[in-house]
């Protein structure tokens, strides 16, 4: 179960980062990955189930990007 585990979180960072080793915190990039793509799912939920666009989950995708980057371009 260990060893799953392990595979499972290597998997995760090389996704989100696509490095073998993050160069910055890690725990925030896997975070970032599963609040995107909650806020995805979400996001084409709204949009099929609604009349009108609902864009806060895109919102939240927008500016989670933007954090996202301001700290992956921090020196």
């Amino acid at each position: 179960m260990k060893n799953l585990f392990k595979k499972f979180w290597d998997y995760l960072l090389y996704i989100t980062n696509n490095e073998k080793e993050s160069r910055h915190e890690q725990l925030f990039d896997v975070l970032f990955f599963f609040v995107n793509t909650i806020g995805l799912i979400f996001g084409i939920y709204l949009l099929t189930t609604h009349d009108e666009p609902q864009w806060i989950p895109f919102l939240i995708i927008e500016y989670s990007w933007a954090l996202d980057n301001m700290r992956h371009n921090r020196p």
